[in-house]
């Protein structure tokens, strides 16, 4: 019976499947399109220069001994490297190469590895090179566990990172999303769940990237005309770290590849972890089907740290440092200042510009003066219901209670409306505050206050009379 290129190159798989992991084959190998067979010379079509290089680098070997119980000592490999346009998109597949692109196919006997003639060719991520076989994860040791405190504003983002730093791609946490506003922690505890991940699995490949740094990464692949291998890149990590990924918001092209890219690493049993300050169901801009996906694994929430956690916090500081405090003045900091931890660390580090004066309250005052007076504060959503109850005559007790008297109600919507304006607090988070109501009573209250301020002018005063008790 005549071989084919078709079934020498079933055979070749099934002793490759053997010698491999089942994941390894599934993404190097499941791709791989048997060309034709010529005397003893096989054929193959590969994705991208990527690709075959990593086939090269990775798995020569194996091919040399496959194809020679196939075809004998003589055995010759050919790949054929998939062209792409200008927009990325794959070329229907011919032999005849332009001259130009001659360098994207290589033919040879297999045990001789390819010798790059793409020198410029460099891995998306731009540090190593795509040749080194090292991927360095760009995460900052710094941020560990260790020094995540665990408090009630966090422990279930915290407990959840934990379990899949533990247990990678094994969790239903998969995507982990941590959401919340700004300085509670969210990058920190992603590149802690990194950090526990290389320490306990060395041999996994961890990447920690921001999601501008990804779309500018894209829009350099589709200029330079190698998204393929931009893709390929990012399909070989075993956890894969996005912070800010509501910055892809509006991005069409940069949410279709990672898109691809998320479901080839979720098919595969790979952790996908992301940051973002909104919660998915807040996210504009961004398509519904990455929403969908988003909401597959678990969205965990960090909100403003509770007075306890803020003085741990303080402690644990000041106990990496050196540094002593009485406790009066750790406690004065951690009442002043319950925004964020971001403002609660510069505020300690102000206070070290102060290290050689032994620290008194008076002078603890003036830090906190001189620091938030140049910080943004943040309203928060207790000081809205206050400010809102008060305006109204009314306590906070009334306006979060289940009755549905009219001016009460509005009362309600008018204080959610300021949560979501003036805090980074996700719609669910607003309404499991004001009264326990869901995020869909929170975006109604939202749209009932924007439609009465234009059509009722006494509504509109409340507002704007609200509104500038909220921002003095």
């Amino acid at each position: 019976m005549s071989k084919t290129a078709q079934s020498v190159w079933n055979n070749c798989l099934s002793f490759i499947q053997d010698n491999i992991t089942p994941q390894a084959y599934k993404t190097w190998f499941e791709p791989i399109q048997a060309v034709k067979l010529t005397d003893c010379a096989l054929s193959i079509q590969v994705p991208s220069k990527f690709f075959y290089e990593w086939l090269e680098e990775h798995y020569v070997k194996l091919l040399k001994v496959s194809l020679t119980r196939e075809l004998g000592e003589k055995a010759k490999l050919v790949y054929v490297i998939k062209m792409e346009n200008t927009y990325g998109n794959k070329l229907p597949f011919t032999e005849k190469i332009p001259s130009t692109q001659r360098s994207h196919m290589a033919s040879q006997e297999v045990d001789v590895p390819i010798k790059n003639k793409s020198p410029e060719l460099k891995n998306p991520f731009i540090i190593p090179g795509i040749r080194n076989v090292k991927i360095e994860s760009q995460l900052n040791p710094n941020y560990n566990f260790e020094n995540f405190l665990e408090g009630e504003s966090n422990r279930l983002a915290r407990s959840a990172g934990l379990a899949v730093a533990n247990k990678p791609g094994g969790t239903s946490f998969n995507p982990l999303l941590i959401f919340g506003g700004v300085g509670l922690g969210k990058t920190h505890l992603a590149h802690a769940i990194g950090v526990e991940i290389k320490d306990k699995y060395p041999e996994k490949t961890v990447l920690y990237i921001s999601a501008e740094k990804f779309t500018q990464q894209y829009i350099e692949s589709v200029k330079k005309n190698n998204r393929n291998d931009f893709i390929h890149f990012y399909q070989i990590i075993d956890v894969l770290v996005v912070d800010d990924i509501q910055l892809l918001s509006g991005k069409a092209g940069t949410q279709d590849v990672f898109f691809h890219i998320f479901n080839h690493l979720h098919q595969n049993g790979k952790q996908v972890i992301l940051t973002s300050d909104k919660a998915p169901v807040d996210m504009q801009d961004i398509e519904q089907r990455l929403l969908s996906r988003f909401k597959w694994g678990l969205s965990a929430e960090l909100q403003h740290p509770d007075f306890e956690t803020r003085v741990s916090i303080i402690k644990n500081k000041l106990y990496r440092d050196g540094v002593e405090m009485p406790e009066d003045i750790v406690e004065f900091l951690a009442n002043n200042i319950k925004t964020n931890i971001r403002e609660l660390e510069g505020a300690l580090i102000a206070h070290s510009s102060f290290n050689k004066k032994d620290i008194t309250l008076e002078l603890a005052k003036k830090i906190v003066d001189n620091y938030v007076k140049n910080t943004k504060r943040e309203v928060s959503i207790d000081y809205i219901q206050k400010v809102v109850s008060d305006y109204f005559q009314m306590d906070v007790d009334t306006l979060q209670s289940k009755t549905r008297k009219r001016h009460i109600v509005q009362a309600r919507q008018i204080a959610m409306f300021f949560a979501k304006k003036f805090t980074k607090a996700s719609l669910a988070s607003i309404g499991s505050q004001i009264g326990s109501r869901d995020h869909a009573t929170v975006l109604h209250a939202c749209k009932t206050v924007d439609n009465l301020a234009a059509t009722d002018k006494q509504f509109k005063k409340f507002v704007e009379d609200l509104n500038k008790k909220l921002t003095l």
